[in-house]
């Protein structure tokens, strides 16, 4: 493979389906940072809370028509970037915006959902596809045909072989690290992808010490343990590099890992009425 080429064995023929809308004023802006109607978006519905857990206002977002047609409008046009000519900084920040937008773009389709596992994918031929949406086709990207599982596991993991991916993708799950209010960009990257990891890692729903001294850890960590060291030794050496204070001393002690845990319920401000 190489620097930011990828192959994927599956070739299903399902696009998004969404056309490019844009008043004057935001194509202007567009054209000097293509991002920045995403991050207007982003500040608008995405919403920091005193526990720590960044939450989406998906109702509000459904049901504004301008907003969600604006997020079609973003999905459409990051769709004719040439991420196969970026830099390193880049395409990893223009592959998990597009990730995360249109996994925003599924949730808000299908809102009110509890869980993001409640939105199937249509492959109804793959047996992991009734895990959840991730294993629909729903961006053609240089003429290949994406999911969000191929986006995460066939593009990012492999090509950027940096486990601070996992704080870059956002599965809308209150288990899973925030979503940024900003979208990501290369100039920024490495204080983000720092900051994504203390603030996930220094998080109960990351590492959490049991009343033995042992730790409950993410089930994300587990899960894709070979991104961390591939052992409980390499997760233990990863949380040391981004631990506060207290936790970086506990974690001196080399304690074991006893259990994972994750919760799939969705990241939205309000309950589902």
């Amino acid at each position: 493979m190489t620097r930011h080429a990828f192959t994927l064995d599956r070739r299903h023929a399902l696009g998004l389906g969404v056309a490019l809308v844009l008043s004057p004023r935001t194509f202007a802006v567009a054209q000097t940072d293509p991002d920045a109607p995403y991050d207007g978006l982003l500040r608008r519905y995405v919403k920091p809370s005193p526990d720590g857990i960044t939450r989406v206002d998906y109702a509000a977002w459904r049901a504004n028509t301008a907003d969600r047609a604006a997020l079609d409008a973003y999905i459409a046009e990051m769709a004719q970037r040439r991420p196969s000519a970026m830099g390193r900084g880049d395409a990893m920040a223009y592959w998990g915006n597009l990730y995360n937008a249109i996994t925003l773009k599924v949730i808000i389709d299908r809102y009110p959902v509890a869980s993001i596992r409640d939105i199937k994918s249509d492959s109804w031929l793959d047996p992991k596809a009734y895990s959840g949406p991730w294993r629909q086709p729903r961006v053609t990207v240089e003429g290949r045909r994406l999911s969000l599982d191929d986006i995460e596991h066939a593009i990012m993991r492999p090509t950027f072989k940096d486990p601070r991916v996992h704080y870059i993708v956002n599965c809308a799950s209150y288990g899973c690290p925030n979503l940024m209010n900003r979208a990501w960009r290369a100039a920024t990257l490495e204080a983000d992808l720092d900051a994504g990891a203390r603030a996930f890692i220094n998080h109960p729903r990351g590492v959490t010490i049991l009343p033995s001294g042992a730790l409950k850890v993410s089930s994300i960590y587990k899960w894709f343990i070979e991104d961390f060291g591939g052992n409980d030794a390499g997760l233990v050496a990863h949380f040391r590099a981004y631990a506060e204070p207290a936790l970086k001393r506990h974690l001196s002690t080399s304690p074991r890992i006893a259990e994972d845990d994750y919760d799939w319920s969705l990241n939205r401000t309000r309950p589902i009425s």
